[in-house]
Order: structure tokens, then sequence, then C-alpha cells
């Protein structure tokens, strides 16, 4: 009967320990959808914050995952020792949630498969995972990164009309292909060097003479 209570006990415990942990679970939420995360203690939303995953041919993996290793100042060895200020590695491929010094690219999938995040909120993170410890700390990663999308190039402003009028059909640039710096247009006569034709040679008629007299 004793060693009875002394099972139910110890069951009891046991059960305390779970709960406590259950409830001190750090709850790191990353929707690469999006490009956001979020970060929640206790059950409660404490952080959110933009990311950068990883773009097309470096993609971030989806799933469930407890970190396993922490390193503060820690540099790629695969990509040319790019810095990783706290890293919190989560997979045994190596990808991380660390900070980035990009900070322009957060917020689309920019990344070599970490997921990027503002130095000073790596830095935060790191420290909440930290104290809360490895084991009560969850990453959980959804969705698909959206594909980038190529920029337009800027369009030239237009050209003011008192200019263009001069311009010739065959010119490539502000100066045609082939000219020389010498060969430049001449705007006031609005021709080209190449538009330009001289009149046609017209053999002036002479007196004839001869004897000194003319005939």
């Amino acid at each position: 009967m004793r060693s009875r209570w002394v099972f139910l006990a110890a069951w009891a415990v046991a059960a305390g320990c779970t709960v406590s942990a259950a409830e001190a679970a750090v709850l790191i939420s990353i929707d690469k959808s999006s490009q956001h995360m979020s970060v929640s203690v206790d059950g409660v939303k404490r952080y959110s914050w933009p990311v950068s995953t990883g773009r097309s041919g470096y993609g971030t993996p989806s799933g469930s995952y407890t970190p396993f290793r922490l390193e503060e100042d820690h540099y790629s060895k695969e990509w040319d020792d790019a810095p990783m200020p706290h890293s919190i590695f989560f997979t045994p491929k190596g990808h991380a949630i660390h900070g980035s010094y990009e900070t322009k690219r957060l917020g689309s999938a920019a990344s070599h498969g970490c997921v990027r995040l503002a130095p000073k909120n790596a830095a935060i993170l790191f420290s909440l995972v930290k104290e809360q410890g490895l084991g009560n700390t969850k990453v959980v990663l959804r969705g698909e990164a959206p594909p980038m999308i190529a920029r337009r190039p800027a369009q030239r402003e237009a050209e003011p009309m008192q200019l263009r009028q001069y311009r010739s059909p065959y010119a490539t640039s502000e100066r045609s292909y082939g000219m020389s710096q010498y060969e430049t247009r001449y705007p006031q006569t609005g021709y080209d060097r190449y538009d330009y034709r001289p009149p046609a040679y017209v053999q002036p008629q002479y007196p004839s003479y001869r004897n000194n007299y003319p005939y």
C-alpha cells in the first residue's frame, strides 16, 4: 500500500514538472508565405518581426523542430565566413535563426536557407531561448516562400521636344554609332554630320580666248 502511495506521489511530481515545462515553452512560429515571425511565451504572443527565409534554390524546410545549439558569435564556413550573430540552430543540416545585417531584404525570401532577423531582434530571441532553455523551445515553419519578381528597369526621362526634333532617326545614343568626338551634331542647322548632302557641283562656263580675242 505504501509503495502505491510513493508511486502516485512520484507521478504527481512528474506531471507537475511536465505542466510547468509546457507553460514555460517558447513557440517560434515562422510563416514563409508572409516572411514573418511571431514569438509566444507561455501561450502569450510577445514579439512579431519580419524575416528572410531561403530564396529559390535554397529553401528553408517546413515542420516542427526543437533547437539544439546556441552560438552567440558564429560565422558561416559554407558562405565565405558570413557573420551569423546570435544563431539558434534547429536542424542537423545547419539551418539556424540568426541576425543579418542585410536588413533591407527582410520581409522577402533572400537567404541561403536560414531564417534571418534584424540583429537587435536576433539578440532578444537568443536571450529568451537561452533563459527558457532549448528543450522548452519549439520552432515551427509553414507556408511557401513567394517567388522573386524581377524589377522593371527605370524608365528614361522623356526628352524635351526642342531637342528631339534635331535627333537623327539613325542615331543610337547621344552620339551616333561610329562618330568621332569631332563629328557631333549641329542643332542650329538641323542636320547631322551624316545627314548633310552638299549641292551638286556645276562646272562654271568661261569665255574662250584665242589670240587675246574672245570668240
